[in-house]
């Protein structure tokens, strides 16, 4: 009996070091640059990566709208989880065919950030909690600003920064809303997508339309 009060003891520990030390992580980072990221880190043994950090008062705000419409249309409502979302991509997939997913851009942040490559339940609960820090710590401002800078935008390219100067030559800050939907159509295939390809045009046209109607005037800016 004593081998399990010790075991128990031991995982209260655990469990009380891993809340506190993640909270504390998540806090540092509501004001600290992420560095390179544990992706950012694969990536690299294949191709030199080409990151720039920017503030997101020099990220068009229509780059901003464009990863809304095209990524989480809800995002300026959600508490981190589209519920909505999630029962209608697990509806479509016990339907068969291809797999739909419901990941937020608070849900990408957290796994960009602070979690590894690969699917496990595991994983998936640290994402879970993740996703619930960083939208109580940071604010839907700072998740964008770091999801914005992060995200993987082509081959060995992270940020949108960095996208912009690789395929137009601008700063992020001077994205039209053109530019910016073409960039959002990337995300779902960064590395096999090609700017102009079919997939991406026909998405950031959806992309496009979705930011006309949206409208400018983002929530969290107001």
């Amino acid at each position: 009996m004593d081998v399990f009060i010790l075991i128990r003891k031991w995982l209260i520990w655990i469990f009380v070091w891993f809340v506190l030390l993640s909270f504390i992580w998540v806090l540092s980072l509501k004001w600290i640059t992420p560095g390179t990221t544990l992706l950012m880190m694969s990536r690299s043994g294949n191709n030199p990566i080409k990151k720039e950090w920017v503030p997101i008062e020099n990220i068009s705000k229509n780059m901003q709208l464009a990863v809304i419409c095209g990524e989480d249309q809800n995002y300026c409502q959600h508490w981190g989880f589209d519920l909505k979302a999630i029962k209608a991509a697990a509806e479509h997939n016990m339907k068969g065919g291809k797999k739909r997913g419901a990941s937020t851009i608070s849900q990408q942040t957290a796994k960009n950030v602070f979690l590894w490559e690969g699917r496990s339940w595991v994983r998936k609960g640290l994402e879970v909690w993740f996703t619930a820090l960083i939208e109580l710590i940071w604010g839907k401002e700072r998740i964008m600003e770091v999801y914005l800078n992060v995200i993987e935008t082509g081959d060995g390219l992270f940020g949108v920064e960095a996208a912009a100067q690789n395929y137009y030559g601008k700063s992020a800050a001077k994205l039209t809303k053109n530019e910016a939907a073409h960039i959002a159509g990337l995300l779902p295939c960064p590395r096999t997508c090609r700017l102009r390809s079919n997939f991406t045009t026909r998405r950031s046209q959806v992309i496009y339309h979705a930011m006309t109607r949206y409208g400018i005037q983002l929530e969290y800016l107001e």
